[in-house]
């Protein structure tokens, strides 16, 4: 039988809080509509709503137990602030591992080289890797995740982002990661930085959390590593560097296309030399796979189960999953689907990625990319020289933010400006084709999953 993840008991000192009952629970939400079969709910009290409204669903959904601030005629924990109770409950899981943590930020890539490094690590140890899900990786989804690690667990992975500095700060010391990984620095979070150099200051605050004997792992390739690994060296007893080029401790020797959508990579890792398939398509993902790898052998993983790993990684819906799609008619259309994150560097590398794609025809629909400050419209813009070098022959741009990128455009491509997603979605009746390829990606607000959802249904 599998031991339980937390027990009443163990919840109630974790937290400071009482307990009514004994019980037993095997998972942890906050999210009522997440909750399943034998899950502890944290009825926490929010800006926008009170999780408190939320306890007689959960337990109708299985919740074995509750941590709320009122008594209630269920099993529960009864604490002051339940906001504080997950974070306590997230330090004790943390203090009770004995497993090996590694840490994750970046620019871009994060939840792709975190769900990376869970399957290489998973294939060596079935069973024995914990990660965070989702995009769990801010102040409260950090301890969520922290709380949801078996005490079992030989290893831990989580995501962390940011878009304030001193935020990575407070989680990275929280997580205690043995392992620090910085996968990209680009200018995303503009608006509330200024500067890329700001940004870097910002994610190597990752470091500070490190455990005694640590490793720092940043990107070779960065005009800013030197920056990363100034800071790294206050912090790491270790810092090792990836990325394409010479020079790097873990860099790809040679990689290219396998003729099925992903690379053939060669790596050298320190003193090993390893050869792998990636199933993802793309130079940014050759370095996710090299950040990868210096990170399994941080933590004594085996890198040729890492290999494999790559091989058998399907892609992520709105980070790189690919769809082939039968049409009307007649033959099939790719859908790259991208749609939950883009700033200047992604954008920039899917776009090239999409020059590599078989098709008769290249379409990209484009969201605006949030959060990037004064600097905006220069960004949108400079998107033109890369779709005219990717063969894009149709490009579908969508929001007020693509107005610079629309007029950088104009008598080199065929383009259409729309407002938002429901217009964009209108527009595909008569302009999708059989043997067209089409890139769908955008900042997640603008909500181009539902162009995805109805590319992939045929609903057009």
């Amino acid at each position: 039988m599998t031991a339980p993840l937390w027990t009443a008991r163990a919840i109630a000192a974790a937290c400071g809080g009482e307990a009514n009952a004994d019980f037993t629970v095997q998972g942890v939400a906050f999210d009522s509509r997440e909750v399943t079969k034998g899950d502890l709910f944290v009825a926490m009290k929010g800006e926008a709503t009170d999780g408190h409204r939320f306890i007689d669903k959960a337990v109708a959904a299985g919740a074995a137990g509750v941590v709320c601030e009122t008594a209630i005629d269920f099993p529960h924990v009864r604490v002051a602030d339940s906001v504080a109770a997950l974070n306590a409950l997230g330090v004790a899981a943390r203090a009770r591992s004995h497993g090996r943590i590694i840490g994750v930020t970046g620019s871009a890539g994060k939840t792709g080289t975190k769900e990376a490094l869970f399957a290489a690590l998973d294939r060596f140890r079935p069973g024995k890797a914990h990660r965070s899900v989702k995009s769990y990786n801010n102040h409260v989804g950090v301890p969520l995740s922290l709380a949801r690690m078996p005490s079992t667990a030989d290893y831990g992975i989580f995501e962390m982002g940011m878009n304030h500095a001193g935020e990575l700060a407070a989680l990275t010391r929280m997580v205690r990661p043995h392992v620090a990984l910085v996968t990209t620095i680009a200018p995303a979070h503009m608006e509330f930085f200024g500067s890329e150099a700001a940004i870097a200051d910002a994610k190597g605050e990752i470091f500070e959390g490190l455990e005694p004997g640590g490793t720092a792992i940043i990107p070779f390739d960065s005009p800013l590593h030197d920056r990363l690994r100034a800071k790294a060296e206050q912090h790491a007893a270790h810092v090792v560097s990836f990325g394409l080029n010479e020079g790097a401790d873990v860099r790809a020797v040679d990689w290219l296309p396998d003729g099925r959508g992903g690379s053939l990579v060669t790596a050298e890792v320190q003193d090993a030399l390893l050869c792998f398939t990636i199933a993802q398509a793309g130079a940014h993902w050759v370095a996710n796979a090299l950040a990868v790898l210096a990170a399994v052998k941080a933590v004594g993983g085996d890198l040729p189960a890492a290999g494999l790993a790559f091989a058998e990684m399907g892609g992520l819906a709105g980070r790189g999953a690919r769809h082939r799609i039968a049409v009307p008619g007649g033959g099939d259309i790719l859908v790259i689907d991208e749609s939950y994150n883009a700033n200047p560097a992604s954008m920039a590398a899917t776009i090239g990625q999409l020059a590599s794609e078989s098709a008769a025809r290249k379409v990209a629909i484009l969201g605006a990319m949030k959060e990037l400050g004064p600097g905006g419209d220069t960004y949108h813009a400079g998107l033109a020289d890369p779709l005219v070098a990717a063969g894009v022959q149709f490009a579908l741009l969508v929001g007020e933010e693509m107005a610079p990128l629309a007029k950088a455009l104009e008598g080199r491509i065929e383009f259409a400006h729309v407002a938002a997603h429901p217009d964009a979605v209108a527009r595909l009746k008569g302009l999708i084709r059989p043997g067209d390829a089409v890139l769908v990606k955008g900042s997640n607000s603008v909500g181009l999953s539902h162009v995805v959802a109805a590319l992939t249904s045929g609903d057009y």
